[in-house]
């Protein structure tokens, strides 16, 4: 788990949850409450990339009138567990702790907001529990899970490649297949088990369409702005085939979950508050 500082006028706490307790950011909301927020951040290192955006956007947002919560999920962050006792089944259970635990303090209208990982968790839990979110917020989100899990298995790939006298065969295909026989995996420090691996194989956003609320769907392109890239625009599609109350939002700027420095999108930003102002 990697330490976080509390963001400037957040309360930091520890929610009671499943196997123990969970770490939270509560950012009060500024004068009369207009709603409240809850953050799903992203998978492993993408997480620490990130907590700069999480932060500013969750300030912002509290001076819009929003109580915001930032939640790290079980086994992330500073909450309790380890990186390989991680479970889909889990942090869907986290999610519904911390939307109780608003509407306990705030009792308004919940906004979901996901960052990648987060994004798809986001649409998972407004399916299994429709009516919660009155609006879903969703930073990047990927087409599907298994881009996701190649993604974080490249990352083994590499160091393989680069420590000396590496023989070993390790694509893609062959961590998957030592999952599949019961082997946890470290990779770039953190644990991967078989049980999430297979859950994020599976997810596939198309199938998760949530109706009976808006979907903003905000998404940083390479050209900056115009349409979705062309994954992101199949999944769309199939959500508007469904009835999906679909926004998207391409815009321009740094992909800061993914630099080598810590950055901002300032578009990002200012499009969130946009939407919910």
């Amino acid at each position: 788990m990697t330490r976080s500082a509390a963001a400037p006028g957040a309360l930091p706490f520890f929610l009671p949850a499943e196997a123990g307790e969970r770490f939270c950011l509560y950012h009060a909301p500024a004068g009369t409450c207009r709603g409240a927020v809850l953050y799903l951040h992203p998978w492993g290192e993408e997480m620490n990339k990130s907590r700069r955006m999480a932060a500013l956007q969750s300030r912002a947002l509290a001076q819009l009138g929003y109580g915001v919560l930032q939640l790290d999920l079980y086994g992330c962050g500073d909450s309790a567990g380890d990186a390989g006792d991680a479970r889909w089944e889990i942090w869907l259970a986290d999610v519904a702790a911390g939307a109780t635990w608003l509407r306990q303090r705030l009792d308004r209208p919940l906004t979901l907001w996901g960052l990648r990982l987060g994004a798809l968790l986001a649409l998972a839990y407004a399916r299994a529990a429709p009516g919660v979110a009155q609006r879903l917020l969703l930073w990047q989100t990927p087409a599907n899970g298994a881009a996701l899990l190649t993604q974080f298995l490249r990352l083994k790939m590499a160091g393989q490649l680069l420590a000396e006298g590496a023989a070993e065969d390790n694509s893609s295909a062959t961590l998957r297949r030592q999952l599949a026989g019961g082997a946890t995996l470290e990779i770039a420090g953190y644990a991967l088990a078989p049980p999430l691996a297979a859950s994020l194989d599976a997810l596939d956003a198309a199938a998760l369409a949530v109706t009976g609320c808006p979907v903003h769907w905000l998404e940083v392109t390479p050209r900056g702005g115009g349409t979705l890239m062309p994954a992101s625009e199949r999944v769309a599609q199939a959500w508007r085939e469904r009835g999906v109350d679909l926004h998207c939002h391409p815009l321009g700027g740094a992909q800061f979950w993914a630099t080598q420095e810590i950055s901002e999108n300032p578009a990002l930003l200012d499009t969130s508050c946009a939407i919910l102002a």
